[in-house]
């Protein structure tokens, strides 16, 4: 069933619908499936996305047809599909009115997503009008509250120097406790790793009273304020306030210093958002795993890194994670640094549209996955900025003298790059720097050959 006379209205201008500001736009990298014609496939995915069905239905009528999902873009050599949603076609709460991010996925990444007629289809921009920016939560912390929070300038207040307490699956809380003490003698930010919650060998309520008591030992010797991101994901949203509140009440005067970490791919929109709603004091720390199910570049359904990160600023995240850009373990590359530029900033032009944020609070980088000191410097000088989280784990628990070298290894690296100086007569004067050659010396190697000689 052709729906392209319905569904498609490739006159309609771009600028024009942006200027309207009625519509939220996709573009999707979309190719139909072999004996299909692009622009019937792709009204149909428009038709799937909104009001339309595989037939012409009884209860169709005027109303219904003004809120179709039009495609108002095409260019089947560069499988570049554009669509303009509606914004009458979205859920909105009944509490308070505003827009909810489980009904943009539907509507965007829905049932489209298994369509026999489609080959693939993949977000990999959206646009949102000033009206649906205003719907939207958006952060109630960001990372200047971090800043001012450890003494720094509210405004480029710099590198977060964190780590993951290591291995991956955590400690039971007394050896968890130390590893966190060994940190925070030289680092800033701790970060439960994702599988770390309330597991038989650690609970909860014999874990974080001790991290409490840890960071105060820390915050006492160093005489500065240290930061924790604690995982409060669970299926039920009752079992995660559950986690939040005891957390809250184990921190008591220190609880400005207490982050939420919630994964919020696997768990959902309404994890980052119950966390954001009910914890409005506390930055919201959103950990993306599992989302290379459908980000990875190999992956030719669901969306880009680039839109989850651009979803997670509405949704009300303080800071999402966004990969290495090619400069520690995980996979990416340089340009990746867009998916870093959508959220910390109030405007920005993606792969296909620019936004304005209109002032909504950006979204703080975290950066993650095999980082060390020396892979920093480099990661900086792509970037453009140190303003970000960085929480590396065997980048500092791999460091050959201890925890707190490895951390004061990274702010040394950033002292680095920010100073412009030529790391390896920055190692000559900064120990924990140098001792990082010789803690990674295959980084070292790779990065700067002539270190040995040094």
């Amino acid at each position: 069933m052709d729906q392209s006379q319905r569904y498609a209205d490739l006159s309609l201008s771009e600028a024009a619908l942006i200027s309207a500001g009625k519509h939220i736009l996709c573009a999707y990298r979309m190719k139909p499936k072999s004996g299909h014609g692009y622009l019937a496939a792709a009204a149909h995915f428009a038709a799937e996305s909104s009001t339309g069905t595989n037939v012409e239905v009884s209860t169709t009528d005027d109303f219904t047809r003004g809120v179709d999902a039009l495609v108002y873009h095409m260019d089947e050599a560069a499988e570049d599909m554009r669509i303009a949603f509606p914004l009458d076609l979205f859920d909105r709460n009944m509490t308070d009115g505003r827009m909810m991010m489980v009904s943009f996925l539907t509507l965007t990444i829905g049932n489209n997503q298994g369509m026999g007629d489609i080959e693939y289809a993949k977000m990999v921009d959206f646009y949102m009008p000033p009206r649906a920016i205003q719907l939207f939560d958006g952060p109630a912390r960001d990372i200047s509250d971090l800043w001012r929070i450890l003494g720094r300038p509210v405004k480029n207040g710099g590198f977060i120097s964190g780590t993951i307490i290591k291995p991956k699956l955590g400690l039971r809380p007394e050896p968890f406790a130390r590893a966190a003490y060994e940190f925070w003698l030289g680092g800033d930010f701790i970060k439960n790793d994702e599988p770390q919650g309330n597991q038989p060998f650690a609970p909860m309520k014999q874990t974080i009273p001790l991290v409490v008591d840890a960071m105060k030992r820390a915050m006492d010797e160093t005489g500065e304020a240290k930061l924790f991101s604690m995982n409060i994901t669970a299926d039920d949203h009752v079992e995660m306030c559950a986690r939040a509140d005891f957390a809250l009440a184990a921190f008591g005067n220190d609880a400005d210093k207490l982050a939420f970490l919630v994964d919020g791919y696997v768990g959902g929109p309404g994890m980052v958002t119950t966390a954001r709603r009910q914890y409005p004091g506390q930055f919201v720390h959103y950990h993306r795993a599992g989302h290379g199910a459908v980000t990875s570049p190999s992956s030719k359904r669901g969306y880009t890194a680039y839109v989850l990160a651009k979803m997670s600023r509405l949704q009300g995240a303080s800071g999402i994670h966004v990969g290495t850009m090619g400069y520690g373990k995980m996979e990416g590359g340089k340009d990746d640094r867009a998916v870093a530029y959508i959220i910390e900033r109030d405007s920005y032009t993606g792969p296909v549209y620019h936004q304005e944020w209109y002032g909504m609070k950006p979204t703080a980088p975290i950066v993650s996955g095999g980082m060390n000191a020396l892979r920093l410097p480099g990661f900086f000088a792509n970037l453009g900025h140190g303003n970000v989280i960085s929480t590396a784990g065997g980048g500092v628990y791999g460091h050959i003298d201890s925890p707190a070298a490895g951390a004061r290894s990274l702010r040394q690296a950033y002292e680095c790059w920010k100073a412009g100086a030529d790391p390896l007569a920055w190692a000559r004067e900064h120990r924990e720097f140098a001792r990082a050659f010789e803690s990674f010396p295959q980084d070292a190697d790779a990065l700067f050959p002539g270190w040995r000689a040094g």
